[in-house]
């Protein structure tokens, strides 16, 4: 009988040896996804591919919610090291549009995979699933660097946060087949455009 999800947050991995066995986790489930979507892929299966007890696996991830919400997470933590403050003379505008689009070409390269992150993330309850804020977290920040935005107004963390709701729209589109990459293109950089030309450093 497969096994009902509990409703409380994940637990932490504190060792190195823990979070090297997290790390195999994600691995694992991210490679499991990316071949068969997030329905087809059984916790049992990751926790084997992964070389951990399935025991293990729950208590990290009490849900394929929590699964594929952490390996977005990672997704994003890969994001936020490429956000960089703008040089002198660099658009910052611009180079928050072009992280996005980078950003999307990788994440629509292994369709499946994308679905199941942002289904998961889509899913997930700020309550019992930590990594959701980390994710919204992440990304604020993220951008708000590129920018060049070192104290945020609250319409500023509004506008930005809207750039991101647009951006996972987008990349859901795309995985419905209602957008092209070239779509998304688009309405990225009018999105960026027409949002961030109101942040409170705009010149």
């Amino acid at each position: 009988m497969p096994r009902i999800a509990e409703a409380r947050p994940a637990a932490e991995p504190s060792s190195q040896e823990q979070k090297a066995r997290q790390r195999r986790i994600l691995r694992a489930a991210a490679a499991l996804a990316t071949e068969r979507g997030f329905d087809r892929v059984q916790m049992q299966d990751v926790a084997k591919e992964a070389g951990v007890a399935i025991a293990t696996l729950y208590r990290y991830f009490p849900s394929k919610t929590h699964l594929f919400t952490a390996v977005l997470a990672e997704q994003v933590e890969q994001l936020d090291a490429l956000a960089r403050p703008p040089r002198d003379g660099q658009d910052p505008v611009g180079a928050v549009r072009q992280l996005l689009l980078s950003s999307s070409r990788k994440l629509l390269s292994r369709p499946l995979l994308a679905s199941a992150m942002l289904q998961s993330n889509v899913q997930a309850n700020a309550a019992t699933v930590n990594e959701a804020i980390r994710i919204d977290k992440t990304m604020q920040e993220a951008v708000l660097r590129m920018l060049g935005i070192d104290r945020p107004t609250a319409q500023d963390v509004r506008l930005v946060s809207l750039v991101i709701e647009c951006w996972y729209g987008m990349l859901s589109s795309a995985l419905n087949g209602r957008l092209s990459m070239a779509d998304v293109e688009v309405e990225i950089r009018l999105a960026c455009d027409l949002l961030l030309a109101a942040r409170s450093n705009a010149p």
